[in-house]
């Protein structure tokens, strides 16, 4: 059959190809649309799982069931429920109500019962189960209304007990500081033991008499200043012994340690036989009393003048003045004590003497001293550890700076420092006077307006601008009331006990009392005839 030609040919099948074409075409844009339509679904999707997921992270950490969250759970209303009426038994209490905290404890029993009974068969509670609960336990907060155990008067009654119990916590601290300072006052009967066994050695004893006056020998070292001197002020012989005894046992020469210990009179014999019958390493040890100083007397010394004050000894003897206002701390007669107050007068004391060391006695010497003498104090009389790390051991801690003698004439800000390991240049305190420095300020302080307890607050005002701060491992302080560094105590030279918890007595911190108990030897006669472990 003969083919038409081109031009001659019938348009249907060029129509039939475009439909083909843009039916093609409509394929692939759907096909396009739903792959953009499904990847935009994809994309979306972890958007909308996070909220989900942390939602139900958030549950699972607060313990809260599809039942808690539920605008009807019951077991949320009995909860709630219970924790109201326990704050209502606590005040129905209070109130001596005891009838009421009877019934609202039985009803919280019932309810927690009702829940744990829910809980062990985990299926929600019903209303039917819980109703009668939950009616019992609304009527009895409801009439906890009508006894007027609502918020207000929680708050209120909270408020009041707050009060009272913050006034308890007030008194009993009173009591514990003045117990405390009793205690730490009290003479031990284990050392008022050794001073009477002591005394009657001195007396009685004719080898100790002959051995006192062979001693007299080493007077010539008792004045060479080449030698490392050391004082000590004090009426325990105990402590005393330790200190002596744990110097010369950490000195690289003993030999050259010469030691001056000053008491009173009651404790100057035992004093003299303790130190005569013991040895140290040959450390030389000079036993004085202070009621032989002649120039210690009322009309050179403020102490000593105020002493003879009526209104000074009522003020620390009688406790009666200023409404009992001041602290039992503030009052402690042993401030007004001359072997607390003759580090005032040291060169007075030893009058050939060019360089000393204090040491108090409630401190214990883990390292060799002898550097102390080689340190130069730049032209200051006092080289001291100071202690103002912290604010409260600046100067404003301890004077009164209303006044205006002590606002014009010291820095607030000053750092304060440590009686207890002091070197002491002598010939400077000799040039500058101080002294005379120290008595100034005790006049005027006649009526304790311008600091109230001890030596450390008129060391301060002598002593200001005339000292040279030490190394602080020199003098570690705390011992006797709070937790120290144990670094600190490992590196410091001397450990000081200041504080009431002093190591000889029983109210001693348990943890400290072996770096001063390892200096006693309590298996000396004496020790053990008077009960020493």
């Amino acid at each position: 059959m003969r083919r038409r030609g081109l031009d001659f040919r019938r348009p249907g099948r060029r129509r039939l190809s475009n439909v083909v074409w843009w039916i093609m075409c409509g394929i692939v844009v759907l096909v396009f649309i739903v792959i953009f339509t499904k990847d935009a679904q994809i994309d979306s999707r972890p958007s909308l799982s996070r909220r989900p997921y942390h939602y139900d992270r958030i549950l699972e950490g607060l313990n809260i069931t599809d039942e808690m969250l539920s605008p009807n759970s019951v077991t949320r209303q009995l909860s709630d429920q219970i924790s109201l009426a326990k704050a209502l038994v606590v005040i129905a209490k209070e109130s001596n109500n005891l009838q009421y905290a009877w019934e609202l404890s039985a009803q919280i029993r019932n309810s927690q019962s009702l829940l744990s009974n829910a809980a062990t068969r985990r299926t929600p509670l019903t209303v039917g189960e819980s109703e009668t609960a939950v009616r019992d336990m609304a009527l009895l907060l409801y009439q906890a209304q009508q006894l007027h155990y609502d918020s207000a008067t929680m708050i209120m009654r909270l408020k009041a007990k707050i009060q009272a119990l913050e006034e308890q916590t007030s008194s009993v601290n009173e009591k514990s500081s003045k117990y405390g300072q009793i205690a730490a006052e009290e003479v031990p009967k284990t050392l008022y033991c050794l001073g009477i066994r002591l005394t009657t050695e001195y007396f009685g004893n004719p080898n100790l008499q002959r051995k006192l006056k062979e001693r007299k020998q080493l007077d010539a070292k008792l004045k060479d200043n080449s030698l490392y001197h050391f004082c000590v002020f004090s009426d325990n012989i105990l402590a005393s012994s330790v200190v002596v005894n744990s110097t010369a046992l950490n000195s690289k020469n003993p030999y050259k340690v010469v030691f001056h210990l000053v008491t009173d009179e009651i404790n100057y014999a035992a004093m003299k036989a303790w130190f005569a019958v013991n040895s140290f390493r040959g450390a030389t040890v000079e036993v004085q009393k202070f009621d032989d100083f002649k120039w210690l007397n009322a009309s050179y010394v403020p102490v000593l003048k105020q002493l003879q004050d009526s209104e000074t000894q009522s003020y620390y003897f009688s406790g009666h003045n200023d409404d009992c206002q001041i602290p039992i701390k503030f009052r402690n007669p042993k401030y007004l004590s001359m072997l607390n107050h003759l580090r005032f007068y040291i060169p007075e004391v030893f009058p050939a003497l060019k360089k000393v060391v204090f040491l108090d006695d409630d401190i214990v010497v883990q390292k060799d001293l002898s550097g102390l003498f080689s340190i130069y104090l730049n032209g200051n009389v006092n080289g001291a550890v100071e202690t103002c790390m912290e604010t409260f051991h600046r100067y404003h801690k301890y004077l009164n700076y209303s006044h205006p003698l002590i606002r014009a004439h010291f820095d607030p800000d000053a750092c304060g420092w440590a009686f207890g390991m002091n070197v002491f240049d002598l010939v400077e305190w000799r040039k500058r006077n101080v002294t005379g420095i120290y008595h100034y300020w005790q006049e005027r302080n006649v009526d304790r307006t311008l600091w109230k307890l001890g030596t450390l607050p008129p060391g301060l005002l002598t002593f200001y601008g005339l000292t040279k701060a030490l190394d602080q491992s020199w003098h570690v302080l705390g011992l006797g009331y709070t937790n120290v560094d144990p670094k600190l105590i490992e590196t410091g030279a001397v450990l000081h006990f200041n504080g009431n918890s002093k190591p000889w007595l029983k109210i001693g911190i348990e943890k400290y009392k072996p770096l001063w108990e390892k200096y006693v030897d309590y298996t000396h006669p004496l020790l053990q005839q008077c009960n020493f472990h």
